[in-house]
């Protein structure tokens, strides 16, 4: 017997966001561990890689006249200006990643993640927060990267980033690691039972024959069946 349901086989476009220093790479890296359906997609960048970071491993490093040689071409799905610096989604790989039924995540500012709602509403969009401001001021400055300026800008863009909370499907506080992974991951799994997912209802053959039977027997009527 078929499965009475036939849901859309596509994987689902995640978008994740949040102030710089909740975390937001960290859960990604850790969602490994549970799930091996996804692809992390790379953003392009105009900033200097940080200690350990690889080009084509965390970003694509290119310089300005690129990235904006890029964005006349039409090459990204989204690009956002944060701190001076470009950040872009490369749309390359991405829809054939959810046309093979493979999850596509996306880690981008909240200015780039609003237009891909714009453009993509079905998406899933989860924002990670810090437990509080006094944590993400803590991880901001054990990175050893920052200036006290820096951190300054990113405490103050990370006050306006939480006002767009509502904008988003979902919002997970980054308190331990793996509990906030494990959430993103349950929301993950949650999606692809959604309503809307459903493409075909089989309501036919084998099942109505069952329920011609039923009928006809008038096993319904039998007050003393136990179900």
């Amino acid at each position: 017997m078929s499965n009475i349901i036939k849901s859309n086989s596509k994987g689902s476009l995640i978008v994740i966001s949040g102030p710089s220093g909740a975390g937001k790479d960290s859960i990604c890296k850790e969602l490994e561990n549970y799930n091996n359906n996804f692809w992390l997609s790379i953003s392009c960048t105009t900033r200097k890689p940080r200690n350990g970071e690889k080009d084509s491993v965390d970003y694509y490093f290119i310089n300005k006249n690129e990235f904006e040689k890029r964005i006349k071409q039409g090459e990204f799905l989204e690009y956002a200006k944060y701190n001076n610096f470009y950040y872009g989604t490369p749309k390359s790989k991405i829809n054939e990643h959810l046309n093979n039924g493979i999850d596509v995540i996306l880690i981008v500012e909240v200015q780039g993640a609003l237009k891909i709602k714009h453009k993509v509403p079905e998406a899933i969009f989860i924002f990670i927060m810090p437990p509080t401001m006094k944590d993400l001021i803590k991880r901001l400055k054990k990175r050893g990267t920052e200036t006290n300026s820096n951190i300054i800008e990113r405490f103050k863009k990370a006050y306006k980033e939480i006002n767009e909370i509502s904008k988003y499907n979902y919002v997970v506080v980054n308190d331990e690691l793996d509990k906030a992974t494990k959430k993103v991951n349950a929301i993950i799994e949650a999606q692809k039972c959604r309503v809307d997912r459903i493409e075909e209802l089989y309501l036919n053959n084998e099942e109505e024959q069952i329920h011609e039977f039923l009928i006809d027997n008038k096993i319904f009527e039998n007050k003393n069946i136990n179900l």
